[in-house]
């Protein structure tokens, strides 16, 4: 695996070619490969280091209030994850990561990475940026689980996954069970809220993807 592969990393945007070298040279870091099923971090221990996938798909589970195992999203490389929490507080993974395709993982001493930021004022911005959507998704789960209606947190999921130049949403992050329980609702009760959207005109619905036909009738449901 060549190291320089963190620089198409979003942690690494707008790096000069002196800024990449300085980057190799100071930062402290192993590299450890890990076959499909393995828990690279698991929630509630803590977090001591940058995490930088290099290669292959993590699935992000939490356990909620409940017991439950609530599947968040699925990442894959090249990326940064659990970013935030090498510097709060209380430095615990907030889900656990396991391997769904085999993973090469970059571990970055909080050290020298604490030492970057001080020198590069760059890396802080982007590292900020970062944190910002690691936060991001926590609050979409939250927001989720403000609306009362099945409906409502359906298409609230829906418009909160779609990109700016696309009007489907392909829901690889989670198979029906998976989406249910993201939710807080049953998965009978999803398919039948679902093929309601789908008889209504409002929706399109094939092989875990969902195409938006009346955007406007769905944001009158939130």
């Amino acid at each position: 695996m060549d190291i320089t592969d963190i620089f198409s990393i979003p942690l690494f945007r707008n790096f000069t070619k002196e800024m990449q070298k300085e980057v190799l040279e100071r930062l402290e870091y192993r590299i450890d490969e890990y076959p499909k099923g393995e828990v690279v971090a698991t929630q509630g221990t803590v977090c001591k280091y940058l995490h930088l996938l290099l290669k292959g798909k993590l699935n992000v589970d939490v356990i909620d209030v409940s017991g439950n195992e609530v599947r968040v999203e699925t990442i894959r490389a090249p990326r940064s994850f659990a970013t935030p929490h090498i510097f709060a507080e209380k430095n615990f993974f907030p889900a656990t990561f396991t391997v769904v395709e085999e993973v090469t993982l970059l571990r970055a001493t909080r050290e020298s990475v604490f030492a970057l930021m001080n020198s590069m004022p760059q890396f802080l911005q982007n590292f900020l940026c970062e944190s910002m959507g690691c936060n991001k998704c926590t609050l979409t789960r939250l927001r989720v689980l403000t609306f009362r209606s099945i409906r409502a947190r359906f298409v609230y999921y829906l418009f909160s996954h779609m990109k700016e130049d696309s009007d489907t949403i392909e829901l690889d992050e989670h198979n029906l069970v998976q989406l249910a329980e993201y939710l807080g609702i049953t998965r009978p009760a999803l398919s039948k809220e679902i093929k309601k959207l789908v008889d209504e005109g409002n929706i399109s619905f094939s092989h875990r993807k969902v195409k938006i036909l009346n955007k406007k009738a769905l944001s009158h449901m939130l």
